[in-house]
């Protein structure tokens, strides 16, 4: 029987964090960071760059290679007030490829900081980009939610969205480094698979590959796929609510290629996730598969997976036939992949279907992060998490890594 994690108490995921183990940058070698490793219960500690003996032959390994955009922009009213204006989420047009190629208009759902000194008009900023100088205006529409829409207009058609991110904008680093962007992070904060522009986060566990460990991992057999899920700013969000029912997950967008799901098939749908955004992404796909089985004219709007829904969902079948109908659903559509949404919540009581080991940083205390790691080490969290502070790991986005093999 699953167990609901609605009445879960946030504050039993707490724990003390001291400033000083949080990384606020990345070791120069990025394979050189520590590696805690949790097999079956036992713990012990190596480096990153040992973690293809951990690996067994003939796994497969999946990637996010979501890239983290420049999604900071800032603005100067007359005034001389600077208003920050954070791009969360495409609108018009919704496709994040689409958006980055327009040439004179592109909307995005925003974080507006200094919102008090923005209450009408339109910002203008002056900018060069391709040698080419132009003026790019900023509106404030609707608030959605605790954010607003933002229309982005732009007087040369010869320059991309995406182009003006790139000259204007600020790689938006966590809050919890409490530092400004530095040029190094431009490369620092990016895998070095990352292609696929789209978050305001990165993927923060593939930080540790180098082409070395890639390398190695090829050696040893193991199989590596990628698929996409743009990451968004809700991912640092803390659990406000005494219990977890009151907290609602962010959106986040999923691409997932037939040459990934295929493969899933032929490994019998389990997967190593590297990284939190993987493990969302992988076991999302299951229960896209079980609404298809269920309704295989499911449009794209129905196959979104909603918070709660896999605790919803009464029925079990198979992994394997849940990717096939994923199959299926992209053969009827004439589909090379796979676009959808999800908001699931991976908590304890949730049972994994395809995610057997895990690659993960350390993450923050009562964040929805740690409940997702709980889950899957069957509770034993605090045991990992007091082993890499009394072993002075490095927390967070820059710091250390683990493999969870439960």
């Amino acid at each position: 029987m699953k167990e609901n994690p609605k009445h879960i108490q946030i504050k039993e995921f707490c724990y003390d964090l001291p400033d000083e183990q949080i990384a606020k940058f990345p070791l120069a070698q990025r394979d050189q960071s520590k590696l805690l490793v949790y097999r079956h219960g036992d713990i012990s500690e190596d480096v990153f760059a040992s973690l293809p003996n951990y690996i067994p032959s003939g796994s497969l390994m999946v990637f996010n290679n979501t890239k983290v955009i420049q999604a900071r922009l800032h603005f100067r009213k007359d005034t001389g007030a600077l208003i920050e204006v954070f791009c969360l989420e495409p609108i018009q047009p919704a496709d994040y490829a689409l958006n980055f190629q327009q040439t004179s208009h592109s909307a995005w759902l925003c974080m507006i900081g200094n919102l008090k000194k923005w209450k009408e008009g339109t910002l203008h900023k002056e900018m060069v980009v391709k040698d080419k100088p132009i003026t790019l205006s900023a509106t404030r529409g609707e608030l959605v939610g605790t954010s607003h829409r933002v229309d982005f207009t732009w007087d040369n058609p010869e320059v991309t969205f995406a182009e003006i991110l790139e000259v204007f904008g600020e790689l938006p680093i966590p809050p919890y480094l409490n530092r400004d962007t530095e040029e190094s992070d431009l490369s620092n904060y990016q895998t070095v698979y990352s292609k696929i522009k789209g978050s305001v986060a990165a993927p923060t566990a593939g930080l540790h590959f180098t082409p070395d460990v890639f390398a190695a991992l090829l050696n040893n057999g193991v199989d590596t796929q990628e698929l996409t899920l743009h990451v968004g700013a809700g991912t640092f969000k803390p659990v406000k609510s005494e219990e977890i029912e009151g907290h609602e997950m962010h959106t986040e967008y999923i691409s997932v290629s037939r040459a990934t799901i295929k493969k899933l098939i032929d490994h019998d749908a389990k997967a190593i996730a590297v990284g939190t955004t993987s493990v969302r992404t992988l076991e999302s796909l299951y229960h896209i598969g079980v609404t298809l089985a269920n309704n295989p004219m499911a449009s794209e709007a129905q196959l979104h997976v909603k918070q709660w829904q896999p605790y919803e969902q009464k029925e079990y079948i198979n992994p394997i036939v849940a990717m096939q109908k994923i199959l299926g659903y992209l053969d009827r559509n004439g589909l090379e992949t796979l676009h959808s949404s999800t908001q699931i919540i991976i908590a304890p009581g949730y049972e994994y279907k395809i995610v057997k080991a895990i690659v993960t940083n350390f993450h923050q205390p009562q964040s929805t992060l740690l409940l997702l790691v709980s889950a899957f080490v069957k509770g034993d969290w605090k045991r990992i998490y007091d082993y890499a502070l009394s072993h002075n790991f490095r927390f967070l986005s820059y710091g250390d890594s683990s493999i969870l093999i439960p």
